[in-house]
């Protein structure tokens, strides 16, 4: 198994114990980037996953939670987020990656397994690893506790979903994406992602597509950008991020190199940052003893969760086709 990054190792693990999305919204953010693959990045994809992953993104996306807290792979437990040290209790969102990544986190992350899915030097094994990450840590950077350190992404706050006893982050990557299928998408994932995809060729997302692969924040101005990164910002787009790293990936794998070395794509960081602001606007507007499934809050909820999700597997989409297509491809 791979480590380039053997400094994780050494990094104390943050206690963000509940996977993002689950199994069943990190399958749909597969399924959805599936659906929008141009035929290089799909040949790949069917190729590399094989017939252990149905050839399919969305059987692969849930892998790299599975492998977490396993022998060989407790280092890539610190991957899957970023604890941005905001206060959304008082309004206050961000994300900054010189505050809250500067030991290596998802943002990081996501540039380092872009260029290793490129890199046909490395061999299939460690590309189809590369990929599921990919697939994994698109879908992870959607979920607002992901972005979040506040009661360690909201898994220390308790919680209930349909009655049950649960916490805040539970809530949001299972307990209220479970309801949502079994209450409005034929309870199957299939169908949902479906949905979804419907909304994004011909239903309310088509108009939002083009916003979704640009890469200026709504929330964020982009001069805030331009101070972490060293390169124009407006505007930015996935193209810019992917292109600029990979014509730099033969320097980038020379040698080893600390995962807080690697230097963030502005993609990731725009995406983190849309993610991050529902902290504010929903995540953090629940009243005590509300059951987050069965009230307003949820009501309120559900329409962040299938954005995000659709939002998330177009996006994962747009990246592999500009790694293996030369662009988006899609319009």
């Amino acid at each position: 198994m791979f480590t380039l990054f053997p400094v994780l190792v050494t990094i104390v693990a943050c206690a963000n114990g509940v996977a993002a999305w689950g199994v069943l919204g990190h399958e749909t953010v597969g399924y959805v980037a599936q659906a929008f693959l141009a035929p290089k990045a799909l040949a790949f994809a069917q190729s590399s996953l094989g017939t252990t992953y149905n050839m399919s993104l969305g059987a692969a996306a849930a892998w790299a939670d599975s492998v977490r807290y396993t022998k060989g792979y407790t280092w890539s437990a610190n991957l899957h987020f970023v604890d941005a040290e905001d206060s959304p209790l008082s309004g206050s969102c961000s994300v900054e990656e010189t505050r809250d990544c500067s030991k290596g986190c998802i943002l990081t992350a996501i540039a380092n397994y872009t260029t290793r899915v490129a890199d046909t030097s490395l061999g299939a094994a460690q590309q189809q690893e590369a990929l599921k990450f990919l697939d994994h840590f698109l879908g992870d950077i959607g979920q607002p506790l992901h972005v979040e350190a506040y009661e360690v992404g909201g898994n220390d706050i308790s919680a209930k979903c349909s009655g049950a006893s649960t916490n805040l982050h539970a809530a949001w990557d299972t307990g209220m994406v479970t309801k949502n299928i079994k209450d409005n998408h034929g309870g199957t994932v299939q169908t949902y992602a479906a949905d979804l995809v419907k909304q994004i060729k011909t239903g309310s997302y088509k108009s939002l597509t083009s916003d979704w692969l640009s890469c200026t924040s709504i929330t964020e101005p982009a001069s805030s950008l331009k101070r972490f990164f060293d390169m124009p910002m407006v505007p930015h787009t996935i193209e810019d991020d992917v292109r600029s790293l990979l014509s730099d990936s033969e320097d980038f794998l020379l040698g080893p190199r600390a995962q807080a070395a690697i230097t963030p794509l502005a993609c990731p960081l725009v995406w983190a940052r849309e993610s991050n602001a529902y902290c504010c606007s929903v995540v953090f507007t629940y009243t005590s003893g509300q059951d987050l499934c069965t009230s307003s809050y949820f009501t309120k909820a559900v329409p962040v969760i299938d954005l995000q999700l659709a939002k998330q597997g177009y996006r994962l989409a747009a990246w592999l086709n500009v790694i293996f297509d030369g662009a988006t491809n899609l319009s």
